[in-house]
């Protein structure tokens, strides 16, 4: 028998005995469930066996048996509705709950959270979109990125506090000349798998860098002794060791490629394990066998809901990615500015910015103080944005022309942005709304990061709509965006281009490199249109201690602790 049956027989006997411990006969039983005694009493048993009554038969002819109720019928529903809730099943729990959103509210926030299980520290958080890959070697939204930084290390990282690159899976490392590096290697290191990491692991996962344009420079890995990886240049890069705290650096296992569903549940040696993979929750575990401090939080649990979901929800420790809610006084709001912005940009190889005329127009008709506006009047008040004039706050390179440029003509132009995004939906529909007063019809893409980042589809894309996040790299982080993904290639002039490889030569030769913002500056002043600036941060519970926002507006799950209420 299903257990959506079986309940609806416990709902049949609820409701006719209107919840009461009761005296009664199996023949009674059988009337209300319309079936056989025989069955009456299969049905009784599985009742008994699930703990939701009890039934004490009685002996002799005559006498009455007695039926005890250990549920309630309200319990019963709670328990079925968490259990849709468990399997990201909004519909169904809301109508198990009988369409109450209060009641759907409660019953998310009963889920999320930071508590205790047989001695173990959990932490359940929301989420608003299923993840992505978690492959470090593919592209990385903003959380997956996160994700990637708790499951796997680099050789070296990044401080957050004062951008110091810091040991990792290497105690030491020094350059030898201007072309060659020499790391050493921690040892006693483990992979979530129990095997240990060998330098042949390391060598197989750098040299694989150096098929990404950011890395081209890399001629050679090689380990000359045990512990020692050698890494040869082909230029010289005296801030190499700061391109290898990158996401994509990280080491993995060398036989990665022949482990079924690594992008899913991949191996890495960090605090974090990966112990669970669904479309409605990824459970990481802490990592026993960790080389550094093992993490303080047992579990976390990131629970994915839908946006309709996310609404009902009231703040918990959640890092609310993209968009805000007003938390109760009681919770603690720790935000930051993102190192970055949202952006337009134009299709200059092959969409209508092609000509300078359309992209003069685009410039201006789309620039963040004609589309800003437009977005609050639609409701976007509830989202910390602001106006953006550059890639990263504070920079001023983008300005309104005087007057309008003089529209090209009427026509039809798409624009394509990443899918499962609360944010680029609304946005496009605002473009889509202010052209069509000018006669334009605009058609929208949604996008897989492969697709976005890969440059898909190029020669039927207009305008990309995104968002650069330079995160703990502050503006130095453009020089990585530009070099490891390929969009640009399919977006960028040929001039364009040139000026990238230009300036990313000039900041890798600098010591102290000072050209981010001049490269920046060429962006927008071409093609690329900043659109709006955003906080980004966590909203803690007082129970959960040592929660800081870092700079991708996450926090680190190995640091946090839940200390529980007296």
């Amino acid at each position: 028998m299903s257990g959506q049956r079986l309940r609806a027989q416990f709902t049949r006997l609820y409701h006719h005995f209107n919840g009461e411990d009761s005296d009664t006969t199996l023949q009674a039983i059988a009337d209300i469930l319309v079936c056989t005694r025989r069955n009456a009493r299969m049905v009784l048993n599985k009742l008994e066996e699930q703990h939701w009554l009890t039934w004490a038969p009685s002996v002799g002819r005559g006498k009455l048996s007695r039926l005890t109720f250990l549920r309630t019928e309200s319990a019963l529903r709670d328990e079925q509705a968490a259990h849709w809730l468990a399997q990201g099943k909004m519909d169904q729990a809301l109508a198990c709950l009988d369409n109450d959103s209060t009641k759907l509210a409660a019953l998310i926030q009963k889920q999320l959270g930071p508590s205790t299980l047989n001695g173990r520290q959990i932490v359940r958080l929301p989420y608003y979109r299923q993840l992505e890959s978690l492959d470090p070697r593919t592209p990385l939204r903003r959380s997956e990125e996160h994700l990637v930084g708790q499951i796997f290390n680099g050789l070296v990282k990044y401080q957050e506090g004062n951008k110091q690159v810091c040991a990792d899976l290497a105690h030491h490392w020094e350059a030898l000349s201007h072309t060659h590096w020499r790391f050493y290697l921690r040892p006693g290191v483990r992979f979530h798998d129990g095997r240990m990491m060998r330098e042949d692991d390391v060598v197989a996962s750098l040299s694989a860098l150096s098929s990404r344009r950011f890395f081209a420079h890399i001629a050679k890995v090689t380990s000359p002794a045990a512990r020692i990886i050698d890494i040869t240049l082909s230029s010289p890069d005296p801030r190499f060791d700061h391109a290898l705290t990158l996401p994509e650096a990280v080491i993995l296992p060398a036989d990665c490629d022949q482990q079924k569903g690594f992008a899913d549940q991949p191996i890495g040696t960090g605090p974090y394990r990966v112990a669970e993979r669904q479309d409605h929750r990824l459970v990481l575990q802490a990592f026993d066998d960790y080389f550094g401090y093992r993490a303080l939080t047992d579990e976390i649990q990131l629970m994915v809901f839908d946006e309709a979901a996310m609404c009902y929800l009231t703040p918990s420790t959640d890092r609310m990615p993209d968009y805000a809610v007003k938390p109760p006084a009681a919770l603690s709001q720790k935000l930051e500015m993102d190192q970055g912005a949202g952006y337009l940009m134009l299709n200059c190889r092959d969409g209508l910015a092609k000509s300078a005329r359309w992209r003069a127009y685009l410039h201006a008709k789309l620039s963040s103080l004609q589309l800003l506006p437009r977005l609050a009047a639609n409701g976007m008040g509830e989202y910390r944005l602001f106006n953006a004039y550059g890639l990263m706050p504070g920079w001023i390179h983008h300005t309104q022309p005087v007057s309008m440029p003089e529209l090209p003509g009427p026509t039809r132009l798409s624009v394509a942005y990443l899918a499962d995004h609360p944010l680029y939906p609304l946005i496009a529909t605002a473009i889509e709304a202010h052209l069509a007063e000018e006669g334009i019809q605009v058609e929208t893409m949604a996008l897989s990061p492969d697709a976005y980042f890969g440059g898909k589809y190029s020669r039927k894309i207009d305008i990309w709509l995104g968002a650069i996040s330079f995160g703990i790299r502050g503006e130095e982080g453009l020089f990585n965006w530009l070099g490891n993904h390929d969009l640009f290639l399919h977006a960028f002039t040929d001039e364009l281009l040139n000026k990238v490889t230009y300036y990313t030569t000039r900041w890798r030769e600098q010591a102290k490199p000072d050209c981010a913002e001049a490269l920046a500056r060429e962006l927008v002043a071409q093609q690329v249109v900043p659109l709006f600036h955003i906080w980004t941060g966590v909203v803690a519970t007082p129970d959960l201690q040592d929660v800081a926002s870092n700079a991708v507006g996450w926090f680190d799950f190995q640091s946090v602790w839940y200390k529980p209420s007296e």
